[in-house]
């Protein structure tokens, strides 16, 4: 392993540290916009420590004011950052996360919502929670296939998480996310998927000269007059397609060009 590899883990787990004695001194003083511009913040250094370069195409959703959720592919553990240095957002997370040393804290003081998906009345309770927050204007994040893939497939979506929107009324915004090499292979190391431990990923991450992480928001799905089903399949669907248009060479329905993450 090249010192270069411990020397970004170093500055990681020291940026880490930081991030959790800002949470603990400081976010109990800070109105919710300046606790939202720390946590792009905290991303974005998070991401360059990593030699991560985030690239967006297509229009997000605005950050406060009209209530929207964002519904993504689901690749890496660093799917989460990717987001949060684009724009401040409450996810939704399975329990498991919240056992994970210092970042399931850390994340659930951010905001993140915990769902244990085998308990109804969780669902319930954490349903109810994000349909009044998208009925306050706020942007939710979260990933309907339920788990990671390599990002070369897509999973089917579990209606059941899309009906917050539904009952809110708000838009669903489909995002595609895919890591890739230099040369604009898809990068396989920074996937989070089958047997790999959170730690081999995270070192297998940091053995890359650099990662690009592309994110390209689709068009935004009305949900007012569908069902939940509905609008978990249009979002699937308008997500499977891009996906498989990239794969053949193509990409319609995005005419935004990319720009770089905080421009």
């Amino acid at each position: 392993m090249r010192p270069a590899v411990y020397t970004r883990l170093l500055r990681l787990g020291l940026h880490i540290l930081a991030g959790a004695l800002t949470i603990l001194l400081l976010f109990p003083f800070l109105k919710a916009n300046e606790r939202d511009r720390r946590v792009v913040a905290w991303a974005r250094k998070l991401l360059a420590i990593v030699r991560v370069r985030v690239e967006v195409r297509g229009r997000p959703p605005a950050v406060r004011g009209e209530g929207a959720l964002i519904v993504a592919n689901h690749v890496s553990w660093l799917d989460i950052h990717v987001l949060h240095s684009l724009l401040p957002s409450r996810f939704v997370s399975k329990a498991e996360v919240r056992d994970w040393p210092l970042i399931g804290w850390m994340a659930a003081r951010a905001g993140t919502l915990y769902l244990e998906r085998t308990r109804k009345s969780d669902a319930r309770r954490v349903n109810e929670a994000m349909a009044a927050l998208l009925r306050d204007g706020e942007c939710l994040a979260l990933f309907p296939e339920g788990t990671t893939t390599d990002g070369t497939r897509l999973l089917p979506f579990y209606p059941s998480l899309l009906q917050p929107a539904v009952v809110a009324g708000a838009r669903v915004w489909p995002a595609v996310i895919r890591y890739r090499h230099a040369d604009g292979r898809i990068n396989l190391n920074a996937a989070y998927c089958d047997d790999i431990s959170l730690g081999q990923s995270l070192m297998r991450i940091l053995a890359q000269d650099g990662i690009l992480a592309e994110v390209t928001f689709l068009p935004p799905i009305p949900s007012v007059g569908l069902h939940r089903r509905e609008l978990a399949g249009r979002a699937e669907a308008a997500i499977r397609a891009h996906l498989a248009a990239d794969a053949e060479g193509s990409q319609p329905g995005i005419s935004a060009r990319p720009r770089a993450a905080g421009q």
